[in-house]
């Protein structure tokens, strides 16, 4: 068997906010896979500055997984504990490679054309203008659950921007989701919480910066909102400590994107987990290409979660690998009739 890697620099459509900062294009790396003619593919879906895998070295270990191939997959995700995408885009180049079609990862109701994912759809941080007409698109494409990142503008417009959907939705037309990446402070973000919590939203993902434990227990004691940890779980790689951090901070959910920790199998650890506390959970994906999106709604839809997954974002770059997924009516789905475009492998 041969291995190959290559880089990928994926152009947004346009500059897209966070709280982080504006991002105008997105690196990613794809793992192939060649076995006597037969292909597979992965992606190892980067996000510079957020995951953990984000080190100098990373192309170095690339170089290193495609020379011992040969190893097999149990052994090379061993090897690759500390680089998480790199153990995701493993799993689906395995995959992909034994299976009969290389982007049909988990054959299902889905991939038949005959299902489909619920999803968000995604509000990105602007102006008070810009974020409006994300918002109207929004709710005009058909979704009924938004999720709109804060953090970035002044709190109060983005307040007004909350006030502006319930003035026309109630929460049973309309479900809103935040993400505040972390933009607020320990002492400020039970009050924060509580401002917010009056136009009854759904959840807030990472109020504050990850790795503050006894705050955000604290907080998620005190919370008029549900909490979602995000971030928080990025670089916890053993299963015990996974179990830990639940049972210490208790969140009402957790965010999964396989990508930041640890593809399917670093995902169902959290997800047993979860489940054994009553710990709600969703699936996101982390601004991979096509591919990667490929990977993870497949996988997503066998595990029967109906809440609306963050599944949304094949439409962000100019320069995507076409796909049969389509978004519909504020869902995701497979159509089987639309053909892979791509010469990656």
């Amino acid at each position: 068997m041969k291995a190959n890697y290559h880089k990928y620099i994926l152009n947004f459509k346009r500059p897209s906010g966070t709280s982080r900062g504006v991002l105008t294009q997105k690196e990613t790396w794809f793992i192939t896979l060649d076995d006597n003619g037969k292909m597979g593919i992965g992606e190892c879906g980067i996000l510079r500055g957020l995951s953990i895998d984000d080190v100098p070295e990373y192309e170095e270990k690339l170089q290193w997984v495609c020379e011992h191939i040969d190893l097999g997959l149990e052994e090379l995700l061993k090897e690759t504990v500390h680089f998480p995408s790199i153990q995701f885009g493993l799993e689906q180049a395995f995959r992909s490679l034994q299976s009969t079609s290389p982007f049909l990862l988990f054959p299902s109701e889905f991939t038949s054309g005959n299902a489909e994912i619920n999803i968000n759809g995604l509000v990105w941080m602007g102006d008070k203008t810009f974020m409006k007409q994300q918002i109207e698109d929004k709710i005009e494409a058909g979704f009924d659950c938004i999720k709109m990142k804060i953090g970035a503008i002044d709190f109060d417009t983005e307040l007004k921007l909350l006030q502006f959907i319930r003035n026309e939705f109630t929460a049973k037309d309309i479900e809103i989701r935040v993400d505040a990446n972390g933009a607020f402070t320990p002492d400020k973000a039970l009050e924060k919480l509580k401002q917010l919590s009056e136009f009854e939203l759904h959840s807030i993902e990472q109020p504050i910066k990850q790795g503050q434990f006894e705050a955000m227990a604290r907080l998620c004691e005190q919370t008029p909102l549900a909490i979602a940890l995000d971030e928080e779980l990025i670089g916890v790689f053993d299963v015990t400590k996974k179990q830990q951090l639940l049972q210490m901070i208790k969140p009402q959910y957790i965010i999964l994107k396989p990508s930041l920790i640890g593809g399917y199998g670093g995902s169902n650890d959290w997800i047993r987990l979860a489940e054994e506390m009553n710990i709600g959970w969703w699936i996101t994906s982390a601004l991979e290409s096509n591919v990667g999106l490929n990977a993870i709604a497949q996988y997503t839809y066998t595990l029967g979660n109906t809440m609306p997954q963050g599944l949304g974002t094949g439409s962000l770059y100019t320069n995507n690998i076409e796909a049969p997924l389509e978004v519909v009516r504020g869902t995701l789905q497979y159509n089987p009739k639309n053909e892979w475009k791509t010469n990656l492998i």
